[in-house]
């Protein structure tokens, strides 16, 4: 079995190839369909493949995988002897990586399958989107503020009426090509992410696991989207830890030899789109009745809202492991408004607005049922805290904390007990 590293470029691959304990160069490859086909022909079908995951290591991989026995993509960040490497040229990465596979100290990237890669696509595409109009806006606000315009007497100033408003005010000839010229990339850029938005709708209604994250409160087509963007296959992760910290909400954790671990802020690695959207969907399901509101005004009070805001984001990143894990749907969820949300989505992908028939129920559910689904949210919530309070006042000490003077809180699973005491030596 031989081991092949590929140190991937825009035009070329440079190969190297381990075999017997030591890594020697084999050349260069045109980064093209048909030499890479060739160079694809002439390996074993024993052999195993390995590049950095680049921007095109995704197709190069699918041309080489049906004649090799695997094809590894590495986490370009985490190959630390190559990052870190003094000499660094591209044949010394080639051989580095065709090293690091013989002795099985790749770190993998996992390769979805197509439709997950296509979800990806679109929530990334829906994003810069979304950031390209920011910046448009903030470039008009600018303007406003330097020509001191004050504040708009309407709520949306990129609206009709704001547009309105826009053009009776006195401008300099730039100031006004600079405003003109933003509301026109407003319009196209609003075009864009309307088609964008019927193609992750689409995908949404085809999606029973997005239709499942969407019955948690908060959690509209575009959290659940970019959060399934992110986990793909749930099953890839054993417990929801797992998830949590693959999303980069899991705290940092800092200790050594006896002193005390020291948390600090969220590690943030992993997808920024989905972490940001559960972030957003935190703040709308603190508003929401139920048992999030009730963690969210507990985390509040202790630590204020900007941190009880990431908590509750991680709250949901474990739901949902939960809830795609055992198939089920939220249990404290809202049916008229999950309903509501999956209408919507049927709108946006061109869907006939039906016409309500005489003595039919509303489409959109009536009064009386929106304030009894209210009142059942209003006491889970209760029953929440009821269980909190319980917890508290009846949770037995165990572990290091039960001992005074060793510790001041249990362990949790996988962490180190703090001590204040040197360990007794082993026998």
């Amino acid at each position: 079995m031989r081991f092949i590293g590929l140190d991937v470029h825009r035009d070329f691959c440079e190969v190297a190839i381990s075999e017997g304990g030591k890594a020697r160069r084999a050349g260069r490859v045109a980064a093209r369909p048909a030499e890479l086909e060739l160079f694809a022909q002439s390996l074993a079908a024993d052999d195993r493949v390995v590049l950095e995951a680049t921007g095109n290591a995704l197709a190069i991989a699918r041309i080489l995988a049906p004649h090799v026995g695997e094809v590894v993509l590495a986490h370009s960040r985490k190959v630390r002897a190559i990052a870190e490497a003094k000499v660094k040229t591209d044949a010394v990465d080639a051989c580095t990586l065709a090293e690091l596979l013989a002795a099985d100290l790749v770190p993998r990237v996992w390769i979805g399958d197509e439709q997950t890669r296509l979800l990806r696509r679109l929530v990334s595409r829906r994003r810069q989107l979304v950031k390209q109009s920011t910046r448009t806006k903030n470039e008009i606000s600018a303007v406003l503020l330097r020509n001191l315009k004050g504040r708009p007497p309407v709520s949306d100033v990129f609206g009709k009426a704001g547009r309105a408003w826009l053009a009776t005010l006195e401008l300099g000839i730039d100031e006004r090509e600079t405003v003109d010229s933003g509301l026109r990339q407003l319009d196209f850029l609003q075009s864009e992410l309307t088609h964008v938005d019927r193609a992750i709708a689409e995908q949404a209604l085809a999606s029973p696991e997005i239709r499942r994250l969407m019955t948690v409160p908060g959690v509209d087509v575009t959290t659940a989207a970019a959060l399934m963007a992110a986990i793909g296959d749930v099953a890839r992760f054993p417990t929801p830890r797992h998830l949590v910290g693959y999303l980069g909400l899991d705290p940092k954790l800092r200790q050594s030899g006896l002193s005390n671990p020291r948390h600090g802020r969220i590690s943030k690695e992993g997808s920024a789109a989905a972490r940001h959207a559960l972030v957003e969907a935190a703040w709308s399901a603190a508003k929401t009745s139920g048992p999030l509101h009730a963690f969210a005004e507990r985390t509040a009070a202790r630590r204020g809202r900007q941190i009880a805001a990431v908590a509750v984001a991680r709250k949901l990143a474990v739901l949902a492991w939960h809830l795609l894990s055992r198939g089920e749907d939220y249990a404290y969820q809202r049916p008229s408004v999950v309903r509501r949300k999956l209408r919507r989505l049927e709108l946006k992908t061109g869907a006939p607005r039906a016409k309500r028939q005489a003595g039919a129920a509303p489409l959109w559910g009536s009064r009386g049922q929106d304030d009894l689904e209210r009142e059942l949210a209003r006491q889970a919530e209760l029953a929440y805290q009821r269980l909190v309070s319980d917890w508290k006042r009846t949770r037995p000490k165990q572990g290091a904390g039960a001992t005074p003077g060793h510790a001041s809180r249990g362990p949790s699973s996988g962490q180190a007990a703090r001590q204040d005491t040197a360990p007794r030596p082993a026998l």
